[in-house]
């Protein structure tokens, strides 16, 4: 879950070292910024093998990652999973020139994987724990031959622990930095797979949303990020904060990049029931078959200008601007200054009422289902923190958000009251918002708040760098199940504009 986004210096470290790592042979250049399209027609021209690829990005990883920190840990079977790959488009099988086969992809580290690595949400309370099976999402990627790489760094239990801790710091890899000024937030809680894609270790990301944690990050480090319809991709074996709000989604560099991952693990998973009725949303024939040049063609956008707060002079002030003349001129019309009614809503505490005694009820459950865990409860990972404050600078950070939920007793009716007045803004005032204007899309700089409530779904695409080269993006955000209007939106703004860029040392 993200926090209030914000620009603390907390890490500053040589540019001129890492622009003398960054400097490397031709291939390299040519890897870069690849998409998997543009993997695909070199592994097609054979030009590149997935082992050549997978060692490219391990590399990246041992030179960038002691600075940036956005890896937990690289899967020791990667290479292995590289060689099968070729081995399979060597043999010609079906599907081994397409999709996600061969392409290396991180995962957030609250995301389980049965193999030979963690899965701890970043704290040292689950490291050694051992899961049941793969989670829904890992298994379809890995049907789609996708290479599991590693699991990313993110805010310690998807920023669930704390208020204190920073952005992007967890326990077991420290500090997450953004790549693009290294004292701006890194935003949260799908740090780490902001930061390694961002940053060219890996060619896609995977991180989960309960409220911010794809679209902050990916707005703050210059990504695409989807924030799916709560159940269009499997949470089953995911660490939960709660089912009600929690999705998994894309974290890529490019919006066909992220409709590709979004076609891998989007679909049905009975062991997560969200998806049985979600899955209706999902269109045939996928949706990479979205990414239109003339998406923005008669599509109506409204405008939450009340988010557009900035200084006129400001380089963001005159960059939306420019955006909004380009949404235009690409046939999109836009209704400016709409407002979402019951915003009161958005102000009050009801969010942290109803989580707080959800993610209980969740973690407990997730925790018990476990193979071997050294914790069995939320319960034991507070005793964890307390018998090990050093590991998990308790001291500096503290734990007040897992002692509040610790100190809930399930759902009474204080959390139906909160569960009620969310579900009112949700109805009254989002869609009724959207219904009343006939709008294909909201846009907002940064609409996370008001989209988590109700499971509704939202895309950040890069916009442009303030005066000092941080990252800001621009959101588009519908009903439920819009994901493909919204992926013909963000393509063609895309498209229009091609605003993202590596980071300047690269």
């Amino acid at each position: 879950m993200a926090t209030n986004f914000s620009y603390p210096i907390f890490c500053v470290f040589p540019l001129l070292l890492l622009f003398l790592l960054s400097a490397t042979a031709s291939r390299s250049h040519s890897i870069r910024e690849a998409t998997v399209q543009d993997l695909q027609l070199a592994f097609e021209q054979k030009r590149l093998t997935s082992r050549q690829l997978v060692k490219f990005y391990l590399n990246e990883i041992r030179k960038l990652n002691p600075y940036l920190r956005g890896v937990i840990e690289v899967n020791p079977d990667a290479l292995y999973q590289a060689d099968k790959a070729d081995r399979e488009r060597k043999a010609k099988v079906p599907g081994s020139l397409v999709g996600l086969h061969g392409i290396p992809i991180l995962l957030k580290d609250n995301i389980a994987t049965k193999d030979k690595m963690n899965t701890t949400a970043g704290s040292y309370a689950l490291l050694g724990s051992i899961v049941a099976q793969d989670a829904g999402v890992v298994a379809k990627l890995r049907r789609a031959g996708a290479i599991i790489l590693g699991k990313a760094s993110l805010s310690e239990w998807a920023y669930w622990r704390s208020n204190k801790a920073p952005d992007g710091w967890c326990g077991r890899s420290g500090q997450g930095v953004n790549p693009y000024n290294f004292s701006a937030d890194p935003c949260g809680s799908s740090s780490g797979s902001a930061i390694s894609t961002a940053a060219n270790m890996v060619a896609v990301s995977l991180g989960t949303e309960t409220a911010g944690s794809i679209l902050c990050p990916s707005f703050a480090n210059s990504i695409v990020g989807i924030k799916p319809t709560v159940g269009l991709t499997s949470r089953a074996g995911v660490i939960p904060i709660t089912p009600r709000q929690d999705t998994v989604g894309p974290m890529c560099r490019t919006v066909a990049d992220a409709a590709c991952v979004l076609d891998a693990i989007a679909g049905l998973d009975y062991h997560d029931k969200a998806t049985i009725e979600a899955s209706k949303y999902i269109p045939r024939g996928g949706y990479k078959q979205f990414l239109k040049l003339d998406g923005l063609k008669g599509k109506r956008l409204g405008i939450l200008r009340s988010q557009f707060v900035f200084n006129k002079k400001s380089a963001q002030a005159k960059t939306y601007e420019k955006h909004f003349r380009t949404l235009r001129q690409q046939g999109a019309v836009l209704i400016d200054h709409l407002e979402v009614e019951h915003q009161d809503v958005l102000s009050s505490n009801n969010e942290t009422i109803a989580i707080n005694a959800e993610f209980k009820l969740a973690l407990n459950s997730y925790l018990k289902q476990l193979v071997k865990s050294p914790v069995r409860s939320l319960k034991d990972v507070i005793a964890f923190n307390n018998r090990n404050p050093d590991l998990e600078k308790v001291k500096e950070y503290g734990q007040d958000r897992l002692l509040k939920a610790e100190a809930t007793n399930g759902i009474g009716e204080k959390e139906r009251k909160a569960l009620f007045n969310m579900e009112k803004y949700s109805k009254d005032g989002y869609e009724k918002l959207i219904r009343n204007n006939k709008l294909d899309a909201l846009v907002a700089p940064y609409i996370s708040e008001y989209i988590a409530y109700n499971g509704y779904p939202g895309i950040n695409v890069p916009a442009g760098y303030d005066k000092d080269r941080v990252p800001f993006g621009i959101n588009f955000a519908g009903l439920k199940g819009s994901e493909p209007t919204l992926i013909e939106v963000a393509y063609s703004f895309e498209q229009a504009t091609k605003v993202r860029r590596p980071p300047f040392w690269l």
